[in-house]
Protein backbone atom coordinates (compact mmCIF):
# COMPACT_ATOMS: atom_id res chain seq x y z
CA UNK A 1 0.00 0.00 0.00
CA UNK A 2 1.13 3.50 -0.77
CA UNK A 3 -0.06 5.69 2.10
CA UNK A 4 0.12 9.48 2.35
CA UNK A 5 -0.20 11.06 5.80
CA UNK A 6 -0.80 14.79 6.23
CA UNK A 7 1.07 16.21 9.23
CA UNK A 8 1.03 19.73 10.56
CA UNK A 9 3.19 21.72 12.94
CA UNK A 10 1.41 23.77 15.61
CA UNK A 11 2.49 25.94 18.55
CA UNK A 12 3.59 23.89 21.55
CA UNK A 13 0.90 23.44 24.18
CA UNK A 14 2.89 25.34 26.81
CA UNK A 15 3.96 28.14 24.43
CA UNK A 16 3.26 31.70 25.68
CA UNK A 17 1.17 33.00 22.78
CA UNK A 18 1.23 36.65 21.74
CA UNK A 19 -0.73 38.28 18.93
CA UNK A 20 1.24 39.42 15.86
CA UNK A 21 1.12 43.05 14.75
CA UNK A 22 -1.35 42.32 11.94
CA UNK A 23 -3.71 40.62 14.45
CA UNK A 24 -4.41 37.67 12.13
CA UNK A 25 -1.84 35.24 13.56
CA UNK A 26 0.47 34.78 16.54
CA UNK A 27 4.02 36.05 16.98
CA UNK A 28 6.16 33.02 16.12
CA UNK A 29 9.60 34.32 17.09
CA UNK A 30 9.30 33.61 20.81
CA UNK A 31 7.67 30.16 20.89
CA UNK A 32 8.35 26.50 20.18
CA UNK A 33 6.43 24.24 17.81
CA UNK A 34 5.45 20.58 17.82
CA UNK A 35 3.65 18.02 15.67
CA UNK A 36 -0.12 18.38 15.73
CA UNK A 37 -1.27 15.67 18.15
CA UNK A 38 -4.24 14.37 16.09
CA UNK A 39 -1.86 13.89 13.13
CA UNK A 40 0.34 11.64 15.30
CA UNK A 41 -2.53 9.14 15.49
CA UNK A 42 -2.95 9.27 11.69
CA UNK A 43 0.77 8.67 11.19
CA UNK A 44 0.79 5.75 13.62
CA UNK A 45 -2.16 4.16 11.83
CA UNK A 46 -0.38 4.57 8.50
CA UNK A 47 2.77 2.92 9.87
CA UNK A 48 0.76 0.01 11.28
CA UNK A 49 -0.97 -0.54 7.95
CA UNK A 50 2.41 -0.53 6.21
CA UNK A 51 3.79 -3.09 8.67
CA UNK A 52 0.78 -5.33 8.07
CA UNK A 53 0.30 -4.96 4.31
CA UNK A 54 3.66 -3.65 3.06
CA UNK A 55 4.27 -0.57 0.93
CA UNK A 56 5.44 2.90 1.94
CA UNK A 57 4.32 5.83 4.07
CA UNK A 58 4.88 9.38 2.84
CA UNK A 59 4.58 12.34 5.24
CA UNK A 60 3.18 15.52 3.66
CA UNK A 61 3.35 18.93 5.34
CA UNK A 62 2.87 22.56 4.33
CA UNK A 63 4.45 25.63 5.89
CA UNK A 64 7.76 27.48 6.38
CA UNK A 65 11.22 25.92 6.67
CA UNK A 66 10.62 24.89 10.29
CA UNK A 67 7.96 22.46 9.05
CA UNK A 68 10.74 20.11 7.98
CA UNK A 69 11.30 19.21 11.62
CA UNK A 70 7.82 17.70 11.81
CA UNK A 71 8.50 15.73 8.62
CA UNK A 72 11.82 14.52 10.05
CA UNK A 73 10.03 13.32 13.19
CA UNK A 74 7.64 11.32 11.00
CA UNK A 75 10.61 9.86 9.11
CA UNK A 76 12.30 8.94 12.39
CA UNK A 77 9.17 7.04 13.44
CA UNK A 78 9.14 5.01 10.24
CA UNK A 79 7.80 7.05 7.33
CA UNK A 80 9.79 6.40 4.14
CA UNK A 81 10.01 9.91 2.67
CA UNK A 82 8.52 13.36 2.98
CA UNK A 83 6.93 16.05 0.83
CA UNK A 84 7.23 19.67 1.98
CA UNK A 85 5.01 22.31 0.40
CA UNK A 86 6.93 25.49 1.24
CA UNK A 87 4.89 28.58 2.15
CA UNK A 88 5.84 31.13 4.80
CA UNK A 89 2.32 32.62 4.77
CA UNK A 90 0.40 29.34 4.95
CA UNK A 91 -1.62 30.53 7.95
CA UNK A 92 -3.39 33.03 5.69
CA UNK A 93 -4.92 30.21 3.61
CA UNK A 94 -8.47 29.13 4.27
CA UNK A 95 -9.17 25.35 4.49
CA UNK A 96 -10.12 25.08 0.81
CA UNK A 97 -6.96 26.84 -0.45
CA UNK A 98 -4.83 24.71 1.88
CA UNK A 99 -6.50 21.51 0.67
CA UNK A 100 -6.06 22.57 -2.96
CA UNK A 101 -2.34 23.06 -2.37
CA UNK A 102 -1.92 19.68 -0.67
CA UNK A 103 -4.01 17.95 -3.36
CA UNK A 104 -1.84 19.47 -6.10
CA UNK A 105 1.34 18.35 -4.33
CA UNK A 106 0.18 14.73 -4.00
CA UNK A 107 -1.83 14.37 -7.22
CA UNK A 108 0.93 12.51 -9.11
CA UNK A 109 1.66 10.22 -6.16
CA UNK A 110 -1.42 8.01 -6.76
CA UNK A 111 -1.78 7.10 -3.10
CA UNK A 112 -3.89 4.07 -2.25
CA UNK A 113 -4.82 5.74 1.03
CA UNK A 114 -4.52 9.27 2.40
CA UNK A 115 -4.80 9.81 6.16
CA UNK A 116 -5.29 13.03 8.12
CA UNK A 117 -5.82 13.81 11.77
CA UNK A 118 -9.35 14.81 12.75
CA UNK A 119 -8.40 18.49 13.18
CA UNK A 120 -5.50 20.76 14.07
CA UNK A 121 -4.75 21.98 17.57
CA UNK A 122 -4.29 25.59 16.43
CA UNK A 123 -7.07 26.55 13.99
CA UNK A 124 -9.21 23.44 14.42
CA UNK A 125 -11.23 23.69 11.18
CA UNK A 126 -11.36 19.89 10.75
CA UNK A 127 -11.87 20.21 6.98
CA UNK A 128 -8.63 18.99 5.38
CA UNK A 129 -9.61 15.35 4.89
CA UNK A 130 -13.09 16.12 3.60
CA UNK A 131 -11.86 18.69 1.08
CA UNK A 132 -8.93 16.55 -0.08
CA UNK A 133 -11.31 13.71 -0.87
CA UNK A 134 -13.54 15.97 -2.95
CA UNK A 135 -10.63 17.56 -4.82
CA UNK A 136 -9.00 14.20 -5.58
CA UNK A 137 -12.28 12.46 -6.39
CA UNK A 138 -11.87 9.86 -3.61
CA UNK A 139 -14.42 8.39 -1.20
CA UNK A 140 -14.05 9.65 2.35
CA UNK A 141 -14.99 8.72 5.91
CA UNK A 142 -14.23 10.56 9.12
CA UNK A 143 -13.86 9.87 12.87
CA UNK A 144 -12.25 6.50 12.10
CA UNK A 145 -11.57 4.20 15.07
CA UNK A 146 -10.53 1.01 13.25
CA UNK A 147 -9.34 0.07 9.76
CA UNK A 148 -9.54 -3.40 8.22
CA UNK A 149 -8.12 -3.60 4.70
CA UNK A 150 -9.80 -6.31 2.64
CA UNK A 151 -8.20 -6.46 -0.80
CA UNK A 152 -9.42 -3.48 -2.82
CA UNK A 153 -11.72 -2.21 -0.07
CA UNK A 154 -11.77 -1.38 3.64
CA UNK A 155 -14.08 -2.07 6.55
CA UNK A 156 -14.09 0.94 8.85
CA UNK A 157 -15.35 1.60 12.37
CA UNK A 158 -16.62 5.15 12.89
CA UNK A 159 -17.36 6.85 16.20
CA UNK A 160 -20.80 8.47 16.38
CA UNK A 161 -22.55 10.45 19.11
CA UNK A 162 -23.74 9.17 22.50
CA UNK A 163 -21.39 6.17 22.55
CA UNK A 164 -22.60 4.71 19.24
CA UNK A 165 -20.35 3.26 16.53
CA UNK A 166 -20.90 2.52 12.85
CA UNK A 167 -19.25 0.03 10.49
CA UNK A 168 -18.95 1.12 6.84
CA UNK A 169 -17.22 -0.26 3.75
CA UNK A 170 -15.18 1.93 1.42
CA UNK A 171 -13.32 1.11 -1.81
CA UNK A 172 -9.66 2.00 -2.31
CA UNK A 173 -8.17 4.48 -3.07
CA UNK A 174 -9.73 6.65 -0.34
CA UNK A 175 -9.17 9.44 2.19
CA UNK A 176 -9.76 8.93 5.92
CA UNK A 177 -9.81 11.35 8.88
CA UNK A 178 -8.51 9.49 11.94
CA UNK A 179 -10.01 9.90 15.39
CA UNK A 180 -7.60 10.73 18.21
CA UNK A 181 -7.14 7.77 20.54
CA UNK A 182 -7.40 5.09 17.83
CA UNK A 183 -3.93 3.87 18.82
CA UNK A 184 -0.87 4.69 20.90
CA UNK A 185 1.63 6.68 18.81
CA UNK A 186 5.17 5.33 18.95
CA UNK A 187 8.29 7.24 19.91
CA UNK A 188 11.18 7.65 17.50
CA UNK A 189 14.06 5.29 18.28
CA UNK A 190 17.74 6.25 18.05
CA UNK A 191 18.01 3.92 15.05
CA UNK A 192 15.02 5.64 13.44
CA UNK A 193 16.47 9.10 14.07
CA UNK A 194 19.75 8.13 12.43
CA UNK A 195 17.95 6.50 9.48
CA UNK A 196 15.80 9.61 8.96
CA UNK A 197 18.90 11.63 8.02
CA UNK A 198 19.22 9.58 4.82
CA UNK A 199 15.56 9.76 3.81
CA UNK A 200 14.31 12.10 1.10
CA UNK A 201 12.30 15.26 1.73
CA UNK A 202 11.11 16.77 -1.55
CA UNK A 203 10.47 20.51 -1.22
CA UNK A 204 8.06 22.30 -3.55
CA UNK A 205 7.20 26.01 -3.29
CA UNK A 206 3.43 26.35 -3.02
CA UNK A 207 3.53 29.14 -5.62
CA UNK A 208 4.84 26.66 -8.21
CA UNK A 209 1.81 24.37 -7.89
CA UNK A 210 -0.46 26.66 -9.90
CA UNK A 211 -3.09 26.81 -7.18
CA UNK A 212 -5.27 29.96 -7.18
CA UNK A 213 -4.50 32.45 -4.43
CA UNK A 214 -8.20 33.20 -3.98
CA UNK A 215 -9.63 32.47 -0.53
CA UNK A 216 -13.34 32.35 0.25
CA UNK A 217 -12.93 33.06 3.94
CA UNK A 218 -10.32 34.83 6.01
CA UNK A 219 -9.51 35.61 9.62
CA UNK A 220 -10.25 39.26 10.30
CA UNK A 221 -8.76 39.40 13.77
CA UNK A 222 -7.61 37.21 16.62
CA UNK A 223 -7.48 38.55 20.16
CA UNK A 224 -7.21 37.55 23.78
CA UNK A 225 -10.69 37.38 25.38
CA UNK A 226 -11.39 40.19 27.81
CA UNK A 227 -11.78 38.88 31.35
CA UNK A 228 -14.30 40.55 33.61
CA UNK A 229 -16.14 39.69 36.80
CA UNK A 230 -19.51 40.92 37.92
CA UNK A 231 -21.57 39.98 40.95
CA UNK A 232 -25.21 40.87 41.26
CA UNK A 233 -27.45 40.16 44.25
CA UNK A 234 -31.10 39.36 43.60
CA UNK A 235 -33.55 40.53 46.25
CA UNK A 236 -37.18 39.86 46.98
CA UNK A 237 -39.20 36.82 47.96
CA UNK A 238 -37.97 33.36 46.87
CA UNK A 239 -40.57 33.35 44.08
CA UNK A 240 -39.46 36.79 42.84
CA UNK A 241 -35.76 35.83 43.03
CA UNK A 242 -36.43 32.64 41.05
CA UNK A 243 -38.30 34.62 38.37
CA UNK A 244 -35.47 37.17 38.09
CA UNK A 245 -32.87 34.40 37.90
CA UNK A 246 -34.71 32.63 35.09
CA UNK A 247 -35.03 35.91 33.21
CA UNK A 248 -31.28 36.58 33.44
CA UNK A 249 -30.33 33.03 32.48
CA UNK A 250 -32.64 33.23 29.49
CA UNK A 251 -31.87 36.72 28.14
CA UNK A 252 -28.40 37.64 29.50
CA UNK A 253 -26.52 34.36 29.92
CA UNK A 254 -28.59 32.71 27.15
CA UNK A 255 -28.27 29.25 28.66
CA UNK A 256 -32.01 28.48 28.75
Amino acid sequence: MKIGVCVKQVPAKDAPLAIAADAVWIRESDIGFETNEPDSFALEEGLRLKEKHGGEVVAIAMGPERMKQTIKEALAKGADRGIHVVDDQFYRLDPLAAARSLAAAMEKENFDLILTGLQSDDQGFGQTGVLLAELLGRPHATIIMQIEVQGASMRLKRELEAGWFQWVELPLPAVLSIQSGINKPRYATLKGIMAAKKKEIASTPRASLGVPETVIERVEKIYVPHKSKKTEFLTGSPKEIAAKLIEKLRHEARVL
